[in-house]
């Protein structure tokens, strides 16, 4: 089996990214048996046939692709697609459910963070204790320690999870605020505590207004 066919069968067969260490040490015995000199070759070559396997899959014949998310590799469904899968996801399981309050809070943590929690407040104007502990229980962020002020109260910061979820490589990666905008209209439609009327409208403006303060402040 070539060292390409390898690699395909092992991004396709993890659950989360890989990345290139592990890879490496996967492919390791089999790239020496095949001529690698020494585990920088190996690397060397895992890298390569990584660029020639997502090259292949970036042909308009796929509906997947293979790109580096949250530090590893894995197998995405083309944009072009996400429609169509996203349909097949919602029959197969309930979907994650997020109030606007939860992704108001979701955007100030990830453009600001490592954020407090009278911060987080103090951006969106109302106590957000309620919704960071929903967002802790979805794993979409995570405690950072403690800030060293009176108090110390505790940091939050996105998780390996949240780059999963809005398939980015790292924290550097985070779009504009309209870029954003649409990742949670696309990762999240449909899948909104549902609001009454004229009232779900004010919340959707005020969770855009809230979190592009939040970019600004950072």
């Amino acid at each position: 089996m070539s060292l390409k066919a390898q690699l395909e069968a092992i991004i396709y067969a993890a659950e989360t990214p890989i990345t290139l260490e592990q890879m490496v040490q996967l492919v390791k015995e089999s790239a020496t048996a095949e001529g690698a000199a020494d585990e920088v070759d190996v690397k060397s070559r895992v890298r390569s046939s990584l660029e020639e396997l997502a090259a292949d899959y970036g042909s308009p014949d796929h509906g997947i692709e293979i790109r580096q998310v949250a530090g590893g590799y894995r197998m995405s469904t083309k944009p072009e697609q996400h429609e169509m899968v996203r349909s097949f996801a919602k029959s197969l399981k309930p979907p994650i459910r997020l109030s606007l309050p939860a992704l108001e809070t979701l955007a100030v943590i990830a453009y600001k963070q490592p954020a407090t929690a009278p911060e987080i407040n103090e951006i969106r104007g109302v106590d957000s204790g309620g919704v960071i502990g929903t967002l802790l229980d979805r794993k979409l962020i995570t405690t950072a320690g403690r800030k060293e002020v009176i108090g110390r109260p505790i940091l939050y910061r996105t998780t390996k999870e949240f780059l999963m979820r809005f398939g980015l490589k790292d924290v550097n990666e985070l779009p504009s605020m309209e870029e954003f905008e649409k990742l949670v209209a696309e990762s999240f439609q449909g899948e909104l505590i549902p609001a009454e009327g004229a009232a779900q409208e004010n919340e959707a403006t005020q969770a855009e207004e809230i979190a592009e303060s939040a970019a600004q402040k950072e």
